[in-house]
């Protein structure tokens, strides 16, 4: 059950008016979905008007499913009891925040423009050694995500980890309301939503609103080795905690490919021998902050060993997939000039032959030929085989790639669709390559993942 969560309760926090009889009116109910197909007896429906479905249709079908309540904008043609709002999606909101105040858990705020999921991923699985925890699902990280995911603690839960994602000014203002974190952790500011945020200023003004919801008492931790994020001197009166510099840095760097890092953390009184057992350079800061966070949190030293080595890769996240005839490393979800660099680098301390497949970057604002170009100068000079670029604003690394690359070590192909690739894999491919697969997730690169593991 979600505690003092009744359609009394509920109609008063999102400023509605309950319909219906009374015995329900006092009951709490069981979870909130928008999704009629995830309700469950003794839930709440929230019918949302999304562009091509009405979630007002489906409010019989719920309460066949035993739903306790629906949340509308309508009055309902089924009779049942439903609490009526001007607005369901700012209802969800503004009863996130609510839910939120009834809890006792600590919460960790997690942003920034690159490595946000990898970054609660590390922090999830090392708090897991300790405490009973909730973690953002899937990219349910903006204003209809967070709520959804802040409906899903229960009284169990001891830590929740939550990932925040903007685009625009003020979106963050508003998650944070709702999110109210005990412990703010940003990544990096990169070059991304570009053409809303105007440049990587912006975008340090529009992240830096989460410090608004921050507990009184809080806490922040950042990356000491990004440029912006250094000038945040104080918060709330409280000096952040840094990782990759101040008092939590890492030595004795060694690179397991396509296995992971190991490394050792220092943390304050703490010397970590991290075994990061997910692919890439970037997870050693992840690592950083993953102990920053678990030190406030009270964690011992054996139990923040064990939580590192226990988080694995999530799929289009580096997800390694060792097939009969190739090695994928998954990194189809996402792309920014940042992530692609990093996941290059990964790729190249690899052995045998190494292929890039990279697509099209997303919502880079004026800047994003340029942008795809210096991705394109930077692959072709890391050091590997085969560079295969697909998509329109893909031309642009093709083509910087060929202003870097040695033509007797790294090929370029170009390709405008995914459709000609495949055509022409067998050509491109060998048995045993190891293929790297990244592009901003409107590409679809998961149905070359599907093809290639087949």
């Amino acid at each position: 059950m979600m505690k003092d969560m009744t359609p009394e309760h509920i109609a008063k926090a999102c400023k509605g008016t309950y319909h219906g009889p009374e015995e329900i009116k006092k009951q709490c109910v069981g979870g909130i979905a928008i999704d009629s197909r995830l309700i469950q007896p003794g839930w709440m429906f929230v019918a949302t008007k999304g562009e091509r479905v009405d979630g007002h249709s489906f409010v019989g079908q719920v309460m066949e499913k035993g739903a306790l309540c629906v949340l509308v904008e309508q009055v309902p043609e089924t009779d049942c009891p439903y609490i009526l709002v001007p607005d369901t999606f700012q209802a969800i909101k503004d009863l996130a925040a609510y839910y939120r105040s009834c809890l006792s858990c600590k919460v960790v705020g997690i942003t920034g423009s690159v490595g946000k999921t990898s970054t609660k991923e590390m922090i999830a699985g090392v708090l897991s050694a300790k405490y009973r925890v909730l973690k953002t699902a899937g990219n349910f990280n903006n204003e209809v995500g967070v709520p959804l995911t802040l409906f899903g603690i229960r009284e169990e839960h001891e830590v929740a980890v939550i990932e925040m994602g903007i685009s625009d000014f003020g979106e963050m203002s508003r998650l944070t309301a709702m999110v109210k974190p005990d412990i703010c952790v940003i990544t990096n500011i990169g070059e991304c939503h570009l053409e809303n945020l105007g440049d990587r200023d912006g975008v340090l003004r529009a992240k830096t609103e989460i410090f608004e919801g921050l507990a009184k008492d809080g806490d922040v931790v950042l990356n000491g080795q990004d440029d912006k994020l250094i000038t945040v001197r104080e918060v709330n009166g409280k000096v952040p905690r840094f990782f990759g510099g101040g008092d939590c840095y890492a030595e004795q760097i060694v690179s397991h490919g396509l296995l992971g890092t190991s490394c050792v953390i220092c943390a304050k009184d703490m010397t970590i021998a991290a075994d990061i057992r997910v692919q890439g350079a970037h997870q050693v800061k992840n690592a950083m902050a993953a102990v920053c966070v678990a030190q406030q949190l009270g964690l011992t030293k054996e139990e923040i060993e064990a939580g590192i080595k226990s988080v694995v890769a999530l799929a289009g996240r580096g997800q390694i997939l060792a097939g009969d005839r190739y090695t994928l490393i998954d990194e189809s979800y996402n792309a920014n000039p940042v992530s692609m660099k990093a996941t290059l680098d990964a790729l190249a301390q690899t052995e045998g032959r190494r292929v890039a497949i990279l697509g099209d970057m997303f919502e880079l604002g004026e800047n994003s030929d340029a942008l795809h170009g210096e991705v394109g100068r930077y692959a072709g000079a890391v050091g590997i085989d085969l560079l295969i670029c697909i998509g329109e604003n893909a031309r642009h690394i093709y083509e910087g790639a060929g202003q870097n690359a040695d033509e007797k070590s790294c090929k370029l192909c170009y390709f405008a669709f995914k459709e000609e690739f495949l055509s022409e894999k067998e050509n491109l491919l060998c048995i045993g390559d190891t293929i790297l697969l990244k592009a901003s997730h409107g590409m679809h690169f998961e149905t070359l993942i599907k093809e290639l593991v087949n």
